[in-house]
């Protein structure tokens, strides 16, 4: 499998010349999602859902299709007749040739004040998990943990928690388009091996459009 890093919290899979994409919002690239067979969103919030970003991968692609939550189904399906399918927690399903396992039901808390929404997590092929906007933790082994490391929703102690509790083989930075360049170093400390460690996970993260062979 290769997993190419697109802008902000997407990310492309690819396994014998077929694609899945996750999250395809408003921060990644206008064609991230063009060329996948398959595309997974986590929930409704416009840097994760981003309604151009599906219509140019399924214009070019008549045979692609989109497995999301209801909150975004119900705004798709309209457009997308038969091509769009609810998921949920606890659903399994087959998708571009991966197998895929749907984790969670609400989005992490940004303030009391705001009513939490629907978000799911995708577990990919039993490597690759993708926990969208929460802190999720799938209960089995995982061997890359897509890392949420920046958002208004968290702070980077329970960034390291998460990862010490999850602990993947690695994990790989999204959520992360809102991050100044400067800052960056001090999360790669934070989370590396000079910082207060998380469970022995390599830590890295990866440029949009860069790749890395899992």
């Amino acid at each position: 499998m290769q997993l190419t890093k697109k802008g902000h919290s997407c990310v492309r899979l690819e396994k014998d010349g077929r694609v899945l994409v996750i999250d395809p919002g408003g921060f990644s690239e206008p064609d991230a999602a063009v060329g996948a067979e398959a595309v997974l969103v986590t929930h409704e919030h416009p840097d994760h859902f981003a309604e151009d970003r599906l219509r140019a991968a399924l214009e070019a692609d008549p045979e692609a299709r989109i497995w999301t939550l209801r909150s975004v189904a119900d705004q798709l399906s309209a457009a997308f007749p038969g091509r769009v399918t609810t998921v949920g927690h606890g659903d399994t399903f087959r998708a571009a040739g991966f197998d895929v396992e749907v984790h969670g039901e609400l989005h992490a808390v940004i303030h009391p004040d705001i009513p939490r929404i629907t978000n799911v997590g995708y577990f990919v092929d039993g490597s690759v998990f993708h926990p969208g906007d929460a802190l999720t933790v799938p209960g089995r082994p995982v061997e890359t943990l897509m890392l949420p490391v920046h958002a208004p929703w968290n702070k980077i102690a329970e960034v390291i928690e998460y990862v010490r509790e999850v602990a993947p083989r690695q994990a790989l930075d999204v959520h992360d388009g809102l991050l100044r360049d400067q800052a960056r170093p001090v999360y790669d400390r934070m989370l590396g091996p000079d910082g207060p460690g998380v469970a022995g996970a390599r830590h890295d993260r990866l440029a949009p459009g860069e790749s890395l062979a899992l």
